[in-house]
């Protein structure tokens, strides 16, 4: 893959930091105490990359629990004060991010304000500053090319002159609907690539497993 993108537009969590781990351990902490036993591979196959007014559902669907009025906003702060303890970028991206020589953007499922503190815990909000998009600005969520589209509009460039780099299945799912090349990271702590449903479904996306290589695989838009 070497065609030159314009923009590269980067999903957040699992993408830039490292954060999928940690929010499924809290969402599985929580439902536990609701009485339903979830793991991991639960999390990834059903929840992973979605808004959580998507998780709320599919809990509601799958296992049969109406998640409490509150459960949301105790979610959101258990996070919060998870990432101040744990969160971690992706190994290398900084290096990649330094190294660009096209604009970035992030198109994340996540809240803005969970964003925002994220960004700012790893020490990104003066490079993405400005750049950021978020399900809340679009009526459909992934696995809807929205929000994808929505990010190459707000930044000048046409879909097809976009890169993704997604690494939920929904991701991209949504990135091959807004007819964007899209990459499939799988770096980040919470994947498992055998089997993975990218792959199966998507054979002709290319997996990067390492952020090292990913001047090897897009020469054209790196110094």
């Amino acid at each position: 893959m070497d065609t030159k993108p314009k923009l590269v537009i980067f999903d957040c969590d699992g993408v830039v930091i490292d954060s999928e781990v940690i929010s499924a351990n809290v969402l599985i902490d929580k439902l536990a105490v609701l009485g339903a036993q979830i793991d991991m591979a639960f999390v990834q196959q059903h929840f992973l990359g979605c808004q959580f007014a998507t998780v709320a559902a599919k809990i509601n669907s799958l296992l049969n629990i109406t998640l409490p009025h509150a459960f949301e906003l105790q979610y959101r702060e258990q996070l919060l004060l998870a990432f101040e303890r744990d969160l971690t970028v992706t190994r290398g991206i900084k290096e990649v991010l330094a190294a660009l020589t096209v604009p970035f953007c992030i198109a994340t499922s996540s809240s803005l304000p969970r964003t925002t503190k994220a960004l700012s815990v790893v020490g990104l909000s003066d490079v993405f500053a400005g750049n950021v998009f978020t399900g809340s600005e679009v009526e459909n969520g992934k696995p809807a090319p929205d929000l994808f589209l929505h990010a190459a509009r707000r930044m000048g460039v046409a879909p097809e002159q976009c890169l993704v780099i997604e690494d939920s299945f929904f991701g991209v799912t949504a990135a091959v609907a807004a007819n964007m090349p899209v990459i499939h990271y799988v770096g980040g702590g919470h994947i498992s690539y055998h089997n993975h449903p990218v792959a199966k479904t998507f054979p002709q996306v290319t997996a990067l497993t390492d952020w090292q290589d990913f001047a090897q695989l897009m020469p054209s838009i790196m110094r």
